[in-house]
C-alpha cells in the first residue's frame, strides 16, 4: 500500500515538500517508529528522539517531534494495522472509496453489494487487538469498540481514510451518522403504479364488494404510509440523536488528549525542574566542601602565624638580654 501520500496529512510532505530540509526523512522515519511505540513508552521515546535529532544539528526535526502527541490506546492500536497488514488495510480502502461513490450516485444495488462486505471491519478490529495483546497491551472491549468505529470512519470518509492510512493517528475517529448503515443499503420498495392490472382475487370480487374492498385497500396503504413515515422519522431523530452522541463524543475524546498532552508536558517540566534542583544541590555540595576547605587552610595558617609571633617574640627578648649584657660588659671598672 502506497502511503506517501497519506503522510500529507501530518505535514510530513505536500505542496512545499521539493522545498523541505534533508531532515525531513528522518523526521518522517522517526515520527513512524514513534507512532508505532506503545502509549507508556510514547513520551520517554519522544524525547530521545527529539534529543537525537537536535544532537545531528537537525533543530526543526526536533521542533517536529516534540509536537507529536501521544496517541490513545484505540489510536496506537488501529495504527498497527498500515504497518502490519498493509494488504487488509489497502482492502479496507479500497472498500471505502467504493462505498462512497456508490453513496454520492445513490446506487442502491451497489450499496447492498458493498455493505455487505464490511465484515472486513470486524476482521481487522480482532487483528488490531492480536497485534495489541502481542505487543503487551490487550485491549478492553470499550477500546476495541473505538478501534472498530476508526476503522468505520475510514470506510465513510476520506479525510479520515488518508489520516489513517499515514499511522500516526492520535485519538479514535468517529464516522459520519449520515453514512448509510446495514440495514438501509437495500434499494427502497417500488411504488405502486396506480394503472396496475387487478389481481385474481379482485377480478373474482363481486361487483357490490368491491368498493369496500378498495377501500379497505386504501386505508391499508393509508396505515402502511404512516407506519413508514413514522419510522422514518424515528430514525431521522435516532441518527440526529448518534450524530449529537457522536460530536459529544469526539469532544470529550479531544479534550481528554489535549489533558493527557498537558499533563505530559506537566510531568516533563517537573522533571526538568528536579534536574535543575539536583544540579544545585550538587553545586552546593561543592561549595560548602571549598568552604570547609578553606576554612581549615586559614585555621592552620593562623595557627603557623602565632607560632611564627612567639618564636618572633622570644627572639627579640634574647636580643634585648643580649644587648644588656654587652653594656654590662662595657662598663668601666668592670
Amino acid at each position: 500500500m502506497q502511503r506517501g501520500g497519506a503522510r500529507r496529512a501530518d505535514g510530513g510532505s505536500g505542496a512545499g515538500a521539493g522545498r523541505a530540509d534533508p531532515g525531513t526523512g528522518a523526521a518522517d522515519a522517526a515520527l513512524d517508529e514513534l507512532y508505532a511505540t506503545p502509549p507508556p513508552r510514547f513520551v520517554a521515546r519522544r524525547e530521545e528522539l527529539a534529543a537525537e535529532a537536535r544532537t545531528a544539528g537537525r533543530a526543526a526535526d526536533a521542533r517536529r517531534i516534540k509536537r507529536a502527541r501521544r496517541p490513545t490506546l484505540a489510536a496506537w492500536a488501529a495504527n498497527l494495522l498500515p504497518r502490519s497488514r498493509p494488504e487488509e488495510s489497502a482492502k479496507l480502502l479500497e472498500l471505502g472509496r467504493a462505498l462512497r461513490a456508490a453513496y454520492r450516485t445513490l446506487d442502491a444495488a451497489e450499496l447492498k453489494s458493498l455493505t455487505g462486505q464490511r465484515r472486513l471491519v470486524t476482521a481487522l478490529a480482532r487483528q488490531a487487538a492480536d497485534l495489541a495483546d502481542a505487543a503487551g497491551h490487550p485491549l478492553s472491549a470499550a477500546v476495541r469498540q473505538e478501534v472498530e468505529s476508526t476503522l468505520g470512519a475510514v470506510l465513510a470518509d476520506e479525510e479520515s481514510a488518508d489520516r489513517w492510512a499515514a499511522g500516526r493517528l492520535h485519538t479514535a475517529l468517529t464516522p459520519p451518522s449520515a453514512f448509510p448503515s446495514d440495514d438501509l443499503a437495500a434499494p427502497p420498495p417500488a411504488p405502486v403504479r396506480a394503472g396496475r392490472r387487478e389481481s385474481r382475487a379482485e377480478r373474482s370480487t363481486k361487483p357490490a364488494d368491491r368498493p369496500a374492498a378498495r377501500a379497505r385497500h386504501e386505508r391499508a396503504g393509508d396505515e402502511l404510509a404512516a407506519r413508514r413515515r413514522a419510522r422514518r422519522e424515528r430514525l431521522d431523530r435516532a441518527r440526529e440523536a448518534a450524530g449529537e452522541a457522536a460530536r459529544h463524543l469526539s469532544a470529550a475524546r479531544a479534550e481528554a488528549t489535549e489533558a493527557d498532552t498537558a499533563l505530559d508536558r506537566a510531568r516533563e517540566r517537573r522533571e526538568e525542574a528536579r534536574q535543575r534542583v539536583t544540579e544545585a544541590r550538587r553545586r552546593l555540595d561543592e561549595v560548602r566542601t571549598e568552604a570547609r576547605r578553606a576554612d581549615r587552610e586559614q585555621r592552620r595558617a593562623e595557627e603557623r602565624h602565632r607560632t611564627a609571633a612567639h618564636a618572633l617574640a622570644e627572639a627579640e627578648h634574647a636580643a634585648r638580654e643580649a644587648e644588656r649584657a654587652v653594656r654590662r660588659a662595657d662598663r668601666p671598672g668592670r
